[in-house]
């Protein structure tokens, strides 16, 4: 399977035309690397939330669709006051992982449910 890196992400949003803009200033990398992993062998997510051309709910998956050449719904959604326009070319990536072992573990439980497969499928298609 194609590993993906911390640069390769970076260039990726520098060179990419990324049609949905970002609503966050940063994004965990270890998380994309994990949901581009499975997307990669054929696990399924939910959709997006966007209000029009900006993320709701959703930018890792997001990311690491585009990275892995997937398609996913979107499902609209509205913007709170909140909500800012970063440039993907601002967006930092965060080395440090964001989850728990615990929640990487549910994560991976919610997954497998969802692709209708058992949670020792996920690891063993996950080496």
């Amino acid at each position: 399977m194609e590993h993906i890196s911390l640069e390769i992400v970076s260039e990726f949003v520098k060179k990419s035309n990324i049609d949905l803009k970002s609503t966050h200033e940063r994004l965990c990398f270890p998380v994309i690397m994990r949901l581009y992993k499975k997307m990669k062998i054929g696990i399924r997510f939910s959709g997006i939330k966007v209000d029009g051309d900006l993320i709701i709910d959703g930018h890792h998956r997001y990311l690491a669709s585009l990275l892995a050449g997937v398609c996913l719904e979107r499902y609209p959604s509205n913007k709170t006051s909140a909500a800012k326009v970063s440039e993907w070319e601002v967006v930092e990536f965060v080395k440090d992982d964001w989850d728990t072992d615990s929640k990487i573990l549910l994560l991976n439980k919610i997954d497998a449910e969802f692709n209708d497969i058992t949670l020792e499928k996920l690891n063993e298609l996950l080496k």
